[in-house]
């Protein structure tokens, strides 16, 4: 293993109250840094055949970014490798410079996605051991997500139980938006199921690899239309969530969009309703409107947030959705990068914005402040 495994635990000792980052991303160094975790025939099986995900394109993503991961220029740790892929540095560069003091890891390179279902669960394991060795071992601040092989529940749900055994610093499931099917499809009904026993939030990350176009359409011509297109794939999901039943069904269960925006939320709800009025025949077990289920189990992320002018539109749509319910996130360390000293350009009380940067998240994720 290439990560150095620190002893001495990095920690903060913030003068000003401190900020909690929703969607930090960590990176590897190489794919040599999961062999400890991977049996020899996985590895043989990665060197033979490679990773291969559901993709439409051959080569990997259609709209390849600028830099590598999408990751800032200044991001690269001085010792060497990818933006991301230093816990020390990411300590120095981003935490301690920032003030935060919760960070919840979402890795975006891991097992999802991938075709066979053994190496997928295999790999997802072998990331969710990297995240407990190289990165909470090294710095106490760090909370991690279970990555799980979504298109293959069974695998999903024993990953879940595995990992809320084990250590209660992995405190959410994660899944990618653009799944093989709707999220709501029973398919997926086992990681909500196993998630909500173990009492852990679902947070849908932005990207993935459904294996088909990004639009109901073919494939767009531009990056621009691919990072619009994020919301459009989470609102497809999150719609299917709510009318599958999944928090009828399962009514502890809590969920985070992650990375796509949050200004839809309302007029998705406003929509959802108004056909749910004339069509609730066809769905006997929703017992609410559909916008009261958005209401009680989803939370949103900022980071990208929405910007419209006049600004005092944004705030009518967090009263909507409810300030106990956006949490502040920095997508740390992409080039979309959201700065907390400028986020949230709003004029809103303190208790508003106490919660915002940190109070959210510590409720939502059952971390002392």
């Amino acid at each position: 293993m290439n990560v150095e495994v620190r002893p001495q635990r990095f920690a903060a000792a913030p003068a000003t109250p401190g900020i909690a980052d929703c969607d930090i991303h960590p990176a590897l160094r190489s794919p040599s840094d999961l062999d400890t975790w991977l049996e020899p025939r996985w590895r043989e099986y990665a060197a033979q055949y490679g990773i291969l995900r559901r993709l439409g394109m051959h080569k990997g993503p259609a709209y390849p970014k600028n830099q590598p991961d999408a990751s800032r220029r200044d991001a690269y740790p001085p010792e060497g490798g990818r933006q991301g892929s230093s816990p020390s540095f990411m300590a120095s560069h981003h935490l301690d410079a920032h003030n935060v003091t919760l960070g919840i890891l979402n890795p975006l390179l891991s097992g999802q996605g991938v075709m066979n279902p053994d190496f997928s669960a295999a790999l997802c394991r072998a990331v969710n051991h990297w995240q407990e060795e190289a990165w909470l071992a090294a710095d106490r601040r760090l909370r991690a997500s279970i990555v799980v092989p979504y298109e293959f529940a069974d695998a999903a749900a024993a990953e879940i139980a595995f990992w809320a055994a084990r250590n209660p610093e992995f405190v959410q499931v994660l899944l990618l938006s653009r799944t093989a099917e709707p999220l709501g499809n029973r398919r997926y009904w086992p990681i909500y199921e196993a998630a909500a026993e173990a009492g852990l939030p679902v947070a849908v990350h932005a990207f993935g690899y459904g294996g088909n176009p990004i639009t109901s359409t073919g494939w767009p011509s531009y990056y621009i239309e691919e990072m619009t297109g994020h919301a459009q794939s989470c609102q497809a999901g999150l719609a299917s969530m709510v009318v599958e039943g999944i928090f009828e069904r399962f009514p502890t269960l809590r969920t985070v969009m992650v990375e796509a925006g949050f200004a839809w939320a309302p007029p998705l709800a406003w929509r959802l309703d108004k056909a749910w009025s004339t069509l609730r025949a066809e769905t006997p077990h929703l017992k609410r409107l559909p916008s009261e289920y958005l209401r009680e189990h989803v939370w949103w992320t900022s980071q990208p947030m929405e910007e419209p002018e006049p600004r005092a539109h944004l705030l009518d749509t967090i009263q909507w959705m409810g300030w106990d319910r956006l949490l502040f996130a920095t997508d740390y360390p992409h080039w979309d990068f959201d700065d907390p000293a400028h986020a949230l350009p709003l004029k809103i009380g303190e208790a508003e914005r106490r919660g915002f940067f940190s109070g959210n998240a510590h409720a939502l994720y059952g971390v002392a402040a």
